[in-house]
């Protein structure tokens, strides 16, 4: 998939938890890359994810809200909300 972001986003390898249905639901993801703004998110498998969730680093670190914003078989674009 093509990278239309300007500036481009950097790219990192970290571990989290996508974390949904009132956190009875975890699916672990791979980060991509990361912003302040939003992250690339990789997934195994053909998991639902809904359009809303809370991303859990496994570094640590505040928890984010996420919205997707596009998504294929295997990555989720991700938007950070409040």
């Amino acid at each position: 998939m093509e990278n239309r972001r300007i500036p481009v986003r950097p790219r990192t390898l970290k571990g989290g938890r996508i974390v949904f249905n009132q956190n009875f639901s975890t699916v672990n993801c791979i980060i991509r890359n990361l912003t302040d703004d939003g992250a690339k998110l990789e997934i195994e498998g053909a998991v639902t994810i809904p359009n809303r969730f809370r991303l859990v680093f496994d570094s640590g670190g505040p928890d984010k809200n996420c919205e997707v914003r596009w998504r294929d078989d295997k990555f989720l674009g991700v938007m950070f909300t409040d």
